[in-house]
């Protein structure tokens, strides 16, 4: 009998193959969006720069290859050396090579994310980078067409999917009281950080089918995640109800690629043999097994403080315990809010505000502004900015590192925030001053949108940033 033969099963295939080729493609998204977007807001010049923090923060909490050298250029061929590694697993490369040079290319693209996740700061401080980190670690474990699919790991996938959905459906009963009476889905539709083009008409569904909703929520989240470890067909009947939960969630909002990973993790448990005859894969050599039984102690050891926190009555979301993200814990919208706030960034040209004061707004791509433009689709693409602005209109602590900086740097004109957003009102000068105010937001009626055209309907609150002008900009009389 070859060595290890008895954990390698070529009844995984699909789910494996399946499971790569997906988590590929958001590698390849995510090094997207840290390429296209990282200068305006970590990079030498950005709103919160790599070097301060990395003089700031000890080595051994946040591991990252940036502290051999920083540079933008650096960082930029990081991510795009990502992104193209990246694209070459989503197209069967992990296949094209030897089992250990496979292994590698897996290794590489974890380690480059991570070096990225761990100098991100509050930019990346959202569950689904631990949860990418830690399926891109198992999946260097998971071999290429030269081995059958290791059985141990494509188990870990399991228990990986099943803490997401099960500490995300532990946070909902413990956190807001409309979980448990049913009605959070009056609300959440409109007031989730980012809506998309059919979260309108989510809001307006019938209030009997949001408690609909919500109940079904609750079942797969806290009963159908059991059920990955049923035998098949089983465990492939639960993982096709994970998957059309999530598409619901995919067309109701913008959840950056946190669905999509979710949906690609439960694929990892479809069997192969629905297609018929699985292909008849060699069994793994002794050295590759070994490595696989090391990772199995090695999860399950770091699985004790994640099992203890879903347990725990004071259960906390997206939590990492180590500074390499192998095992962590999950969860989402443990409290929904009633009442959307939205801050409007503003400009003007002119040196003096007063009463007749001309200000022009700044358009974000994809936070609410314009109140005639229906919400865009971005997901999986992660718009960190437009994130973080709902998390500031919240509550202004949420933005105290980062606001001014921005703020900063629209007097100035930068180019790469300017990138950030959809419409810059000042494409000939930057403006005099700037300011922002406070919004309450909601969904029109349909009333109000056929008689209006608006999507939008918004009360102003209070100022949030009074007229600002760059320090040293001396202050003129108005004429």
């Amino acid at each position: 009998m070859e060595p290890f033969a008895w954990f390698a099963s070529s009844d995984h295939w699909l789910g494996r193959l399946l499971f790569q080729r997906g988590l590929a493609g958001l590698y390849l998204v995510a090094f997207l969006c840290a390429a296209l977007q990282f200068r305006a807001l970590i990079g030498e010049r950005g709103m919160t720069p790599v070097p301060e923090y990395l003089r700031r923060v000890p080595a051994r909490r946040a591991p990252s290859l940036f502290r051999l050298h920083y540079s933008d250029r650096f960082f930029a061929l990081c991510a795009w050396t990502g992104a193209a590694l990246a694209l070459a697993l989503a197209a069967g490369a992990g296949d094209a090579v030897p089992l250990a040079a496979s292994m590698a290319m897996w290794a590489v693209l974890w380690g480059l994310y991570l070096s990225i996740v761990n100098v991100g700061q509050t930019w990346y401080g959202f569950g689904w980078e631990s949860l990418l980190l830690e399926a891109g670690f198992l999946a260097v474990f998971l071999g290429n067409d030269e081995t059958a699919p290791p059985v141990l790991v494509m188990w870990l996938l399991r228990w990986l999917v099943f803490r997401v959905e099960f500490g995300a459906g532990l946070i909902k009963l413990r956190g807001d009281r409309c979980w448990r009476d049913l009605t959070c889905l009056y609300y959440h539709h409109e007031t989730q950080p980012m809506p998309g083009p059919l979260s309108w008409f989510f809001h307006h569904l019938p209030r009997p089918l949001h408690r609909v909703e919500t109940a079904a929520n609750h079942v797969t989240q806290l009963a159908v995640p059991f059920l990955l470890f049923a035998p098949q067909p089983v465990a492939t009947a639960a993982a096709g109800l994970i998957v059309l939960t999530q598409l619901w969630l995919v067309l109701s909002g913008n959840f950056a690629w946190l669905n999509w990973i979710t949906i690609v993790l439960a694929l990892s448990a479809v069997d192969g043999t629905l297609l018929g005859a699985p292909p008849d894969l060699p069994r793994p050599p002794l050295w590759y097994g070994v490595l696989v039984v090391a990772l199995t102690v090695l999860v399950l050891a770091l699985s004790v403080r994640p099992v203890r926190n879903l347990l725990s009555r004071h259960q906390a979301m997206n939590r990492s315990f180590d500074p390499l993200h192998l095992v962590n814990t999950y969860g989402a919208f443990g409290t929904v809010g009633r009442v959307r706030y939205e801050i409007v960034v503003e400009g003007t040209d002119e040196p003096v505000a007063h009463a007749g004061t001309v200000w022009r707004a700044y358009e974000f791509k994809g936070k609410p502004g314009d109140v005639r433009r229906l919400p865009r689709q971005f997901a999986p693409y992660h718009l960190r900015l437009d994130w973080l602005m709902w998390f500031a209109a919240l509550s202004p602590a949420y933005a105290a590192e980062w606001f001014g900086p921005f703020v900063e740097r629209l007097l100035e004109g930068d180019r790469d925030t300017l990138r950030l957003l959809r419409r810059n009102p000042f494409p000939d000068a930057p403006p005099a001053l700037v300011r922002a105010r406070l919004y309450r937001y909601r969904f029109t009626t349909w009333r109000e949108l056929r008689s209006t055209g608006a999507w939008w309907h918004r009360t102003p609150v209070r100022d949030f940033l009074p007229p600002t002008r760059l320090a040293g900009t001396p202050h003129r009389a108005r004429p």
